[in-house]
């Protein structure tokens, strides 16, 4: 009888550790910045929302190569708190690009993968006054 009160127990732990847990609910997983110009806003906002029962830990987030710089929230966020992941990109690099941040939480699954992509188009050509000239015309 004692073992099986003791299996009994055991198994009650058991579902109440694996129902304690973090969710990071992620608003979305991709943030395509559009055609934008050279030069122009760098940083877009992941917001998420621990939908769990216990303080969700972000551990890390890594960006894909140094061009994409996350930053994100260092202290515990609380079941039904929200918060955000901003991911700086090198707006000054031209072309189209696609980039990911790979988030480590405390989680079950503890792993997300963010996206951002969009195509930075060139700076626009200046106009120039030919050398030697003051713009005035002859007259």
């Amino acid at each position: 009888m004692k073992k099986l009160i003791s299996a009994f127990a055991l198994v009650l732990a058991s579902v109440a550790f694996v129902n304690a847990q973090a969710v990071m609910n992620l608003e979305t997983t991709t943030i395509d910045y559009g055609k934008i110009d050279k030069g122009s806003e760098r940083v877009r906002k992941f917001k998420f929302t621990n939908t769990g029962n216990e303080p969700l830990i972000i551990k890390s987030a890594k960006g894909s190569c140094g061009c994409t710089v996350p930053s994100y929230p260092k202290e515990p966020i609380m079941p039904g708190e929200t918060g955000t992941i901003d991911v700086n990109y090198d707006t000054n690099r031209e072309g189209m690009f696609t980039k990911t941040v790979t988030i480590t939480t405390n989680e079950a699954t503890d792993t997300h993968t963010l996206t951002i992509k969009g195509e930075v188009k060139p700076a626009a050509a200046q106009e120039s006054v030919p050398a030697g000239s003051n713009g005035l015309q002859k007259g």
